[in-house]
């Protein structure tokens, strides 16, 4: 959230690519680049899902210049996401799985360079878990960085070369998912086992 400009920093500086932005808007994110998803989603409930993604298509890096165009990229991100078949179903009928796949529909329809995922896996089942893993897959292979913020390890070890672990705000561990798994102090802490059973 303080990231994306919902939240000030009480101190310290926000940078994304050498450029001071902790001052701006959270509207003005799009424009750079950044998109995000949200743990609670939060579509256009009484619109479709294609009027959803259209919505977002006039905004971001590209914004859609006219109707004809904002509908053909919309389209085309419901055919990447899974949701065509689905574009004429009003967004508040949806299941967890879908209204997650639109959330992350709508924040491509911006055309981020940068797309930060808040607990994107939550509430899902193993299947629906493995499904959301292969579309932020081919979100990240189409040249979009990924941010991860989740708990579920299946997706943060088959999707993450980084891991930051915070614990009530505080780095405690940095490295890759193995090294953050074989951390002691991140086993005592997410896992509860003590630091010796770690070295055991």
């Amino acid at each position: 959230n303080m990231i994306c400009g919902y939240y000030p920093p009480t101190e310290g500086k926000i940078l994304y690519k050498g450029m001071d932005i902790t001052n701006k808007p959270a509207y003005e994110y799009t424009k750079m680049g950044i998109a995000r998803t949200f743990q609670i989603m939060k579509p256009l409930k009484n619109l479709t899902v294609l009027d959803n993604v259209i919505a977002s298509s006039y905004y971001g890096t590209k914004p859609a210049k006219n109707a004809i165009e904002a509908r053909e990229k919309a389209l085309d991100i419901l055919n990447f996401t899974g949701l065509y078949e689905k574009r004429h179903d009003l967004s508040k009928d949806m299941g967890t799985p879908d209204q997650k796949r639109l959330e992350m529909a709508r924040a491509l329809a911006t055309n981020p360079e940068m797309l930060f995922l808040d607990e994107n896996m939550a509430g899902l089942n193993p299947t629906e878990t493995e499904e959301a893993i292969q579309l932020i897959r081919r979100i990240n292979d189409s040249g979009v960085t990924i941010f991860l913020i989740e708990h579920i390890m299946k997706a943060v070890v088959s999707l993450c070369e980084d891991v930051i672990v915070l614990h009530h705000g505080e780095k405690i561990a940095v490295g890759t998912p193995e090294e953050v798994m074989n951390d002691p102090y991140v086993m005592e802490v997410y896992l509860g086992q003590k630091k010796e059973a770690a070295h055991a």
